[in-house]
């Protein structure tokens, strides 16, 4: 993806958030020159990938194919091996109409998926198969509370306000329906790096080509500017 793609992704994004009454924290809109006079105190944000963070799934079409997400607060996954800290995660996902987010699941992380406002959430179901693949199961889920059990290949439609539990080996793809939608989600500690499993070759963090310089830091820019080297803190 250009830089100049990202930048204009993040702006409509924020004014999105804005617009649906939700704001960012501060560290939401340091700028790179600022990211370089940080030190320890802000390892939290680094080591446990806070911010902004945007993916065309390595497909090279981000309105076909992508997802922009912001973790507001996570924990690191080494907390669960020590009990202590954080053990949640808490993020903004915004689905534009259409846009598709791939199957996958996550091996260990249990997730809340929240419409917030906007259009419909529209999210496919299978279980996980012995070998990974997509299982011809009867899928049991909770929405908001109340269990249900599904064919597979389900299609839920939430509304404002609806959500479901997502847990571990539960496939899911999902996209909007009827305008850009405002997604939480509410979860266990978020690793990004070893918890995600694709049906498909799947890219999480995508390439950049810089043609501009980056408006705000996404997560993957942390290691490019930020002034203490990761695990220092």
């Amino acid at each position: 993806m250009k830089r100049s793609e990202i930048n204009q992704i993040l702006r409509r994004a924020d004014e999105f958030i804005r617009s649906r009454g939700f704001y960012l924290p501060p560290f939401a809109y340091w700028r790179p020159e600022e990211w370089r006079d940080k030190g320890p105190e802000v390892s939290e944000i680094v080591e446990n990938h806070l911010g902004w963070d945007i993916t065309d799934f390595g497909k090279g079409d981000f309105n076909r194919d992508g997802l922009f997400l912001f973790t507001i607060r996570n924990g690191h996954p080494d907390n669960w091996a020590r009990k202590a800290g954080k053990l949640y995660a808490e993020k903004l996902l915004i689905s534009e109409d259409r846009q598709l987010t791939p199957y996958h699941f996550h091996w260990a992380k249990m997730e809340d998926i929240i419409n917030r406002g906007g259009g419909t959430l529209a999210i496919q179901l299978y279980n996980a198969s012995a070998e990974d693949g997509l299982a011809d199961t009867p899928v049991e889920v909770s929405l908001d509370g109340v269990t249900r059990t599904l064919a597979p290949g389900s299609v839920l439609h939430l509304s404002p306000g609806e959500s479901i539990t997502l847990p571990p080996r539960l496939y899911h793809s999902f996209w909007a329906e009827g305008g850009r939608t405002l997604i939480g989600e509410v979860s266990l500690v978020n690793d990004d790096y070893r918890d995600n499993r694709f049906l498909d070759a799947s890219g999480r963090f995508p390439e950049i080509e810089e043609d501009e310089p980056p408006l705000y830091l996404l997560v993957t820019d942390y290691e490019h500017y930020y002034g203490v080297k990761r695990g220092s803190a």
